[in-house]
């Protein structure tokens, strides 16, 4: 019985294999690190060889939201993401319903320039800009880190939306047209309904992306303008108590825990693939 019970899982094993060295890798590479750096987050005290704090507590939460960088850049971050997705959407969703319904020279090209932004290392990219912002004033300041930040939004912005334009039912937005209905009643009754989803899916990516953005915040923000992402990069490099790293690391994961929680009570599964059109 036990040697059919072994030979059994063996051959299960065999046949999964694939399954079971991607369920390995995700538990190593994913799960692991978020582990380790959520019991860091509650550690008082860790030595080696212990696998698991030895004793846990709350005073590093304390006096890491007691200090003061990490009270001002918190609603920073907030702040700015917020103002970057706003600005995202009032530029990027006219262009994206321009995108889906209208037909001009260069279009396919002009979808496919915003995904090459995203193609290259980026690094590179906010270093050429970097140099302008600074002839023009623009490093340190609000406005700087805003502008390129913007840059991150485009593909999310315009891709996602552009394809939920497409995917509108024309016929109804033609039948009210015909029964005398204007086309701003159109857009707002029958057209923006079907396509709120994938919006709301847009704006989400945006916001979280934009909170989690540091490269360009760094290159462009410093010294003035300190996010928490920004924040983290030197909590990790600079400071010897890991614990102060691992609370900014929870601190940036609640807004976009909480946040995806939320919008799973109004976006379908297949939002984001679809906007993508895959």
């Amino acid at each position: 019985m036990n040697q059919r019970l072994l030979k059994s899982t063996f051959r299960t094993l065999r046949r999964e294999s694939f399954g079971v060295f991607a369920l390995i890798a995700l538990v190593l590479l994913i799960i692991g690190p978020l582990t380790t750096v959520v019991m860091w987050a509650f550690a008082e005290r860790w030595r080696q060889p212990s696998l698991i704090p030895t004793q846990w507590g709350l005073s590093y939460w304390t006096e890491t939201l007691g200090r003061a960088d990490v009270v001002s850049a918190l609603p920073a971050s907030v702040l700015l993401a917020t103002i970057v997705t706003v600005l995202s959407a009032l530029i990027c969703l006219p262009a994206a319903y321009a995108f889906a319904r209208i037909q001009f020279p260069a279009r396919q090209g002009l979808l496919l320039s915003f995904l090459a932004v995203n193609a290259f290392p980026r690094f590179g990219l906010y270093i050429a800009i970097a140099v302008v912002f600074f002839r023009l004033g623009l490093v340190g300041t609000v406005t700087g880190v805003v502008l390129i930040q913007l840059v991150n939004t485009l593909l999310t912005m315009i891709w996602i939306p552009t394809s939920a334009f497409q995917g509108v039912d024309r016929a109804l937005e033609e039948a009210a047209l015909d029964v005398g209905a204007s086309r701003l009643r159109v857009f707002f009754q029958i057209t923006l309904p079907q396509v709120a989803p994938a919006l709301a899916a847009a704006l989400l990516l945006t916001f979280v992306a934009t909170f989690y953005e540091a490269q360009g915040a760094l290159l462009i923000g410093l010294p003035n303008i300190r996010t928490m992402a920004v924040l983290m990069y030197s909590y990790i490099n600079n400071q010897i108590v890991v614990q102060y790293g691992a609370v900014i690391s929870m601190i940036l994961w609640i807004p976009s825990l909480l946040l995806l929680s939320f919008a799973q009570k109004f976006l379908r599964g297949n939002t984001v693939s679809a906007g993508f059109g895959v």
